[in-house]
């Protein structure tokens, strides 16, 4: 029945190939003409994507009467003297561009927030109606505000630059679309020198990879229209979606080039042979790109967007794709004929010959030797994994060299406090006003000074280093009212100092206009907020923030900043892991049953693909851990190994045991085997060479980028992964297991009941 509706739809392609073909190409031009790209959309900031109850977000939605709506964007520009302390000229210049920048369309609000305790460099807060996870808009308004700044004439020695983390988003965005490139066009030359050396022929490498490129640029389109419109996508689902389609889509063409080839050599017409082998490999393409779909929707279920967000984006890439291997690549085959496959010949061959049956004719005399040798040698690769230690959550802050975004958060770590740089914020509600009730601060400010949980501490009464009493606090407050609001430079007619007056103008940041929240910018004892040590130290920062504020009487209290919205992160992360992994698990064995036909060979199919992730987590340990001496392996490898691995390895699974039951309908189970090894081993070894090889090259250009060794990590995984499931699960150790159970591998169909028909019976296995 199955074959039947591919045989159907073989000949419906074959009759309607040129169509087919030019519908094709016209609905991706249009697609890719009209909808945004994928790598306008793209958002780095792994915090971005937690769930609004996390204990972060919460702190940030308490901050909002300081920073503004956590829906809204601050950027940070920095004024930096290289001649010295900042002129009169120089502040004034400044003050200039505040007001200039208040005129910008999507701007709310400027705030001058003061200048560095060494008088050497000042910063200006802007906050902006874009949303922080709109980066094509906030290309945009960076752009706006570099118009601004450009405009307005400054004096000699004076820098300004932009920082923080919208400023580096920005620049981090046009690195991206710059990688994003270089994958594709190195994935694109490794996948052609493959396809050459596999088919030794000309066309035929063209035209296997000729549907992945068609995809990768339609679902890229379709994707960024989705971007457009709230669907956040990370720079790892960028990058991942051009190497799983170009990774997978050729895998799904090698399936159908091989067998049409393999028609072809039987002696059949070419539109003959793309009929039959779209019904012999049709249900194997789809069940394939199934288990792939269904794996990633299963992410759907996760709480952390990161992974939330990874999975429908891929899945519609990877649907496509199976729309383009059913249709555009037969319809291609069949426009070519013959001549895809020129000069390499077309006779007939023997499928049990060649390297794969020779390996296989051996492999079922012994399967039980094989079977164990694989098992030992994988078991000790996976006992590695028990040294797994996360690591990779942060790098948000990493602008790429030589941008001004670079420069800024250079100037700003150099001449501003430490916390300033990237703090923890220890931010408090208290029940009535700071100017009623100053002392409340200096008793907070006693107390979070004692704990040993933060090293430097910026806050109300120290706001950029000169100190304020709290009587100070409240008589400068009742004489020039709200710091907010106060000009660069202190009113005339005052007895101020410049340092008091810059003190008390720079509380407008840890004070809010009506006194009542509060906040303090902290380093860490642990360390930087990006590292696992800092990350892993929050449980314990808040417990003793929570404990000041229980002290000092205050009604709401949260921890805000990088550090603890990637300690949300590892928490969420992990949670997930231990959610979806089951899920998914039970998604992909129902698939494996149904294409299958069979309730016990999904059981060991599935077993074999979590050995295969052990083992290639843990040779990724032994690589990163303890060959090359990081602190951790990047958090998201281990969740994305197993959906990759399990949906990927699965693949040939479907491929090798479809081909196995098919002839094993009318050969004894080990001639089976052995032929069935002998058709799809090159197949299933090239198209694994294909997916390692994308995955490789993955690696190696984001090892050439600031910050990229977490995703190099990522690549280098699932590579040894699928090199792992080509050359030695799915050629090897999963036949042995087949030639083991013999037809109980078919229970409870009829299969799984009877002998092959006229076929006798298997041939006792040799010695062991």
């Amino acid at each position: 029945m199955v074959d039947a509706i591919f045989r159907a739809l073989g000949r419906g392609v074959v009759r309607y190939r040129w169509i087919i073909l030019v519908l094709w190409l016209i609905g991706t031009g249009a697609a890719v003409h009209s909808l945004p790209s994928l790598a306008s959309e793209v958002n780095n900031n792994n915090s971005a994507f937690l769930p609004a109850d996390a204990p972060s977000n919460q702190a940030a939605d308490l901050a909002e009467p300081l920073v503004g709506p956590a829906d809204q964007t601050l950027v940070q520009v920095v004024f930096v003297a290289s001649h010295g302390t900042l002129s009169s000229s120089d502040l004034s210049v400044a003050q200039s561009v505040a007001s200039a920048l208040r005129r910008v369309s999507t701007v709310d609000s400027v705030q001058f927030a003061g200048v560095s305790p060494d008088r050497q460099a000042a910063q200006v807060l802007v906050l902006s109606s874009d949303s922080p996870n709109d980066i094509p808009s906030l290309k945009t308004l960076v752009d706006r505000m570099q118009s601004v700044v450009n405009a307005v004439p400054t004096p000699g020695g004076l820098q300004i630059h932009f920082a923080g983390q919208i400023a580096t988003a920005v620049a981090n965005q046009a690195q991206s679309e710059k990688q994003g490139k270089q994958t594709q066009l190195f994935s694109l030359v490794l996948i052609i020198v493959l396809l050459l050396v596999i088919f030794r022929s000309l066309l035929a490498p063209l035209l296997t990879l000729f549907p992945a490129a068609i995809v990768l640029q339609l679902s890229g389109a379709l994707i960024g229209g989705l971007g457009s419109v709230g669907l956040k996508v990370s720079q790892i689902t960028q990058l991942l979606l051009i190497v799983l389609i170009l990774g997978a889509g050729t895998d799904y063409g090698l399936f159908l080039v091989f067998r049409v080839r393999e028609e072809l050599q039987s002696g059949r017409s070419p539109h003959e042979a793309v009929e039959v082998a779209l019904s012999r490999v049709g249900e194997s393409i789809t069940g394939s790109a199934s288990t792939v779909i269904l794996a990633l929707l299963s992410l759907s279920l996760a709480n952390f967007g990161l992974y939330k967000d990874l999975g429908p984006p891929l899945a519609i890439g990877i649907a496509v794709m199976l729309l383009a291997g059913l249709t555009l690549l037969p319809a291609v085959l069949a426009i070519f004929g013959r001549a895809a496959f020129w000069p390499f010949s077309l006779e007939h061959r023997d499928l049990r010959g060649g390297l794969w049956g020779r390996i296989a004719s051996r492999l079922v005399q012994r399967p039980r030797l094989a079977l164990m040798v694989g098992l030992v040698v994988f078991g000790a690769l996976a006992v590695a994994v028990i040294g797994y230690k996360p690591g990779g959550f942060g790098g948000t802050l990493t602008a790429p060299a030589g941008s001004s975004a670079a420069a800024g958060n250079a100037a700003f770590q150099k001449h501003f406090p430490e916390a300033s740089a990237n703090p923890t914020n220890l931010i408090m509600k208290l029940p009535q006003s700071a100017w009623s009730d100053p002392g409340r601060l200096a008793k907070a400010t006693q107390l979070l000074r004692a704990t040993k949980e933060f090293t430097q501490l910026t806050g109300p009464l120290d706001p950029n280093g000169t100190a304020l009493t709290p009587a100070q606090l409240v008589s400068l407050h009742n004489q020039l009212g709200s710091a907010q609001s106060l000009p660069t430079a202190e009113p005339a007619g005052t007895d101020l100092s410049a340092s008091l007056y810059n003190s008390y103008r720079a509380t407008a940041r840890y004070i809010s206009t009506n006194g009542q929240t509060v906040q303090w910018e902290a380093g860490l004892t642990a360390g930087d907020p990006t590292s696992s040590a800092a990350i892993n130290a929050i449980p314990a920062v808040r417990a003793s923030f929570a404990g000041v504020a229980h002290a000092v009487g205050v009604s709401s209290s949260g921890v805000a900043g990088e550090a603890p919205a990637l300690s949300d992160v590892s928490t969420i992360s992990d949670q997930d892991l231990k959610r979806i992994v089951p899920i998914a698990v039970v998604v992909i064995g129902i698939i494996l049953a149904l294409v299958l036909r069979s309730l016990v060979a999904p059981l060991y199919l599935l077993a074999s693909v979590v050995l295969s992730y052990l083992a290639s987590l843990g040779l990724a340990v032994i690589v990163f851990v303890y060959f090359a001496h990081q602190g951790g392996i990047t958090f998201i490898l281990p969740f994305l190994m197993f959906i990759f691995l399990l949906a990927l390895g699965e693949d040939y699974n479907i491929l090798v045991m479809s081909r196995i039951r098919e002839e094993a309908r009318q050969l004894p189970l080990r001639q089976a085997v052995v032929k069935a090894i002998g058709a799809t081993g090159s197949t299933v070894t090239s198209a694994g060479l294909v997916l390692a090889g994308t995955f490789a090259v993955f690696a190696v250009i984001s090892a050439r980028q600031p910050g990229g060794s977490s995703i190099e990590a990522v690549g280098f995984g699932l590579a040894v992964g699928i090199l792992l499931d080509t050359f030695v699960v799915r050629t090897v150790l999963v036949p042995a297991t087949v030639t083991l159970f013999g037809r109980l591998n078919w229970w409870p169909s009829a299969m799984g009941r009877r002998p092959a028909e006229g076929a006798g019976a298997d041939p006792p296995a040799g010695p062991e």
